[in-house]
């Protein structure tokens, strides 16, 4: 197995803007880094939960996969449209984003988040599978992927809480910056964005 390989695939597929990220930096701007864990705790579980099912459910995964990705992309933009809208419209003390920032509404977006899915469905049978059969190996990597995962959140959060007076001060902008990813993301899912 290539560590620095499956570690820098985790790392960047974590680290790199998605629907969750932009979900953070939002929430992280608008209120505190306690009610930001909240989501955060969420969103950890739910990853996990993926990770888990992914190496319980691999050999029934493996054979539905297309069907997955095409409900998961449906779904999956429609709820990032959904967020984008609500960023938009969020005020500095809105409802929208306190009712953003709970552990349900974390836990939630990870089960719609198609990179989420796309990454957990990949990256243990992938790089871990192929190398590792005992239970113990697996549960370990599990814990160790999720782990990078918090952290990657936790990176948002900070960034997020950091400059959040230039982001307070910059709300109108921020939330147009915001939007326009999700949008993106959105788009992206869909596939209709064309990768190069």
């Amino acid at each position: 197995m290539n560590i620095t390989s499956f570690l820098l695939y985790c790392v960047i597929v974590t680290f790199t803007p998605g629907p969750t990220n932009i979900a953070i930096l939002s929430i992280a701007h608008h209120f505190r880094v306690k009610e930001t864990l909240h989501y955060i705790w969420g969103a950890t579980l739910a990853f996990g939960t993926l990770l888990a099912a992914s190496v319980i459910l691999n050999s029934v995964l493996a054979a539905i996969v297309p069907k997955i990705i095409v409900f998961m992309q449906i779904i999956g933009c429609l709820y990032m449209l959904y967020l984008a809208y609500q960023v938009y419209k969020t005020k500095m003390s809105g409802d929208n984003a306190k009712q953003a920032a709970t552990f349900m509404s974390g836990y939630l977006m990870q089960f719609v988040n198609p990179k989420t899915w796309l990454f957990t469905m990949t990256v243990i049978p992938s790089y871990v599978m192929p190398y590792y059969k005992t239970s113990l190996v697996l549960w370990i990597f599990v814990l160790v992927i999720a782990m990078i995962a918090f952290l990657a959140m936790v990176t948002w959060t900070l960034f997020g809480t950091v400059f959040k007076r230039f982001l307070h001060k910059h709300q109108k902008v921020t939330n147009i910056t915001l939007t326009i990813l999700l949008v993106y993301s959105a788009i992206e899912v869909l596939g209709i964005v064309e990768k190069r």
